[in-house]
């Protein structure tokens, strides 16, 4: 029996077995009423400091840069989250808690919050952080001129002051009940003030539990630990590499190699066979990020929404998950919300229908269709394929979907919001207002569909400041339902979080979706273990 426990606890450690599975083992092995303490000493040992992690990331880009108004890639929101710090953050249940701000309060109509910082907190070149640099990092987006694509997301800012050095006032023109959450959007990391009301974004100097030593767009980063971090019980890693590797193939290799501690956006494909690797541990968690097809409904022939509608009908979701997925997604329907989103509302699903595909072609006083879809592996290891999938399935329905396929490098710049037809993926937002706000509020910077529809809009400014949840909740299910049918958008799926990593990487039981690896926060939530 002890060899054969050794190996269970073994396989515990290395997160390679299930409570229930180690249960049900150890019951077999006679530990009778001792098993649940020792799954609990042994699965979630005491965090302990010390290492170089190493993170295998992709959507990297030459044209990457440390400004925050311009980030879109997931190799700069990683890095992002890992040497700047923020007011709040999202947590591993995907609630919002504390980071710079220890706490916040708000008026009765929303409109008036206060957020009390952590005292002693230090930018990484000593300058001690005060509110007045908080102030000065949310205005750099709101700024005129500023073509940052969070802006529309403080357009109800109204003004914000520091009250004090601890203290950060946000006055809003309408109520805003999801404010806090907001402000973990990694858009907004607070960076030095220059005393002017102006911001020092080039040095790279932040409050965030690392500090960067080297900076490579498109290459990578180098980073050690920020010894003066406020949050005493994180950041274990002594150091940090962030590599991108876009190739998926590229990111496993160098994981079964033991070049990287972690890695992202895994090949669903082979995930059978890296489970089965006692050197690396998978980790999967629902997820609210999709690929999306977003139709710019300006152009033609994506203007017509019966043009939208046939190719909503075209779309084999179900297949895709299953095929290109491998099951390890949620099907979509055409609206940014996911299920695991405050507000998901149960909207009839729509599926694949040809004949109704063609119906709608008719409508639009066509007997056939003819478009380019630009996909790229920047826009996820599944983009491509997902894409040629669709385009077998549109056939069926006279569609002729010619896949284009672009390059990695530079696909948000020279691709996205410039073609009128493309794959995204879209990271998780915390609530509908954020990502309604985001992509499909009127002159939304990142409004890659451009569709319009006023009582969408029109929703959209009554259910930011309304406080009745009931009716906050009936209002965003009318809104999914009006952005599924009418809108521009096509979304045949919500992936889970994947990613794997070394056994000897640990960390809590629950870990966030809101990013990869947890969140963007596993650098300072997780460590090395034996």
């Amino acid at each position: 029996m002890g060899y054969k426990l050794e190996l269970l606890l073994r396989d515990v450690s290395r997160s390679q077995v299930s409570r229930r599975q180690f249960l049900q083992t150890s019951g077999a092995l006679g530990l009778g009423a001792t098993a649940p303490s020792l799954w609990a000493q042994t699965a979630y040992a005491t965090p302990k400091k010390g290492g170089t992690f190493r993170a295998g990331l992709s959507d990297g880009s030459t044209t990457d840069s440390l400004d925050p108004a311009t980030t879109a890639s997931l190799y700069m929101i990683q890095l992002r989250y890992a040497f700047r710090t923020y007011l709040t953050e999202i947590t591993p249940s995907n609630q919002v808690g504390p980071d710079s701000a220890q706490s916040w309060e708000s008026s009765p109509d929303a409109k008036v919050w206060k957020f009390k910082l952590f005292r002693g907190q230090q930018f990484h070149n000593g300058k001690t952080l005060t509110a007045s640099d908080v102030v000065a990092s949310i205005n750099y987006h709101r700024r005129p001129g500023s073509t940052s694509g969070a802006k529309t997301l403080l357009k109800d800012i109204a003004d914000i002051s520091a009250d004090g050095v601890g203290v950060v006032v946000i006055k809003l023109s309408a109520g805003m009940a999801d404010l806090p959450y907001l402000m973990a959007d990694y858009h907004f990391p607070i960076m030095p003030g220059d005393g002017n009301g102006g911001i020092d974004w080039g040095s790279g100097i932040g409050a965030g539990p690392y500090k960067i030593i080297r900076f490579q767009p498109g290459i990578g980063a180098e980073l050690t630990r920020h010894d003066r971090y406020h949050r005493p019980d994180q950041a274990y890693f002594d150091a940090l590499h962030l590599m991108v590797l876009n190739d998926v193939n590229a990111r496993q290799t160098a994981l079964l190699n033991n070049e990287a501690d972690a890695i992202v956006s895994l090949d669903l494909r082979i995930l059978p066979l890296l489970s089965r690797n006692r050197s690396v541990a998978i980790d999967e968690v629902a997820g609210g990020s999709y690929n999306g097809m977003p139709m710019n409904c300006l152009s033609s022939p994506f203007k017509d929404p019966n043009v939208r509608l046939a190719l909503k009908y075209a779309l084999n979701r179900e297949e895709i998950v299953a095929k290109i997925m491998n099951g390890h997604a949620t099907v979509g329907n055409d609206q940014p919300v996911s299920p695991i989103m405050p507000y998901a509302a149960k909207i009839p699903q729509r599926h694949y229908d040809p004949d109704k595909a063609k119906f709608y072609l008719r409508k639009a006083g066509l007997d056939s269709l003819k478009v380019q879809l630009s996909t790229s592996d920047a826009a996820g290891a599944s983009a491509v394929d997902m894409a040629v999938l669709f385009a077998q399935g549109a056939s069926k329905a006279g569609i002729d979907i010619g896949v284009v396929r672009e390059s990695a490098d530079g696909y948000w710049s020279n691709v996205w919001l410039k073609k009128p037809f493309v794959v995204v993926n879209a990271g998780q937002r915390p609530t509908p207002d954020v990502v309604f706000s985001q992509f499909l509020e009127d002159g939304a910077a990142w409004n890659d569909t451009h569709w319009h529809n006023d009582r969408f809009q029109s929703l959209l400014l009554t259910a930011k400041s309304m406080l009745d949840q009931k009716r906050r909740s009936e209002i965003y299910a009318e809104m999914q339902a009006i952005c599924s049918d009418d809108g521009g958008y096509l979304i045949p799926f919500f992936a889970n979080k994947v990613s794997a990593r070394r056994s000897n990487v640990k960390h809590t039981k629950t870990i966030s979706s809101a990013w990869e690896l947890d969140g963007g926060r596993a650098y300072q939530r997780w460590w090395f273990g034996d």
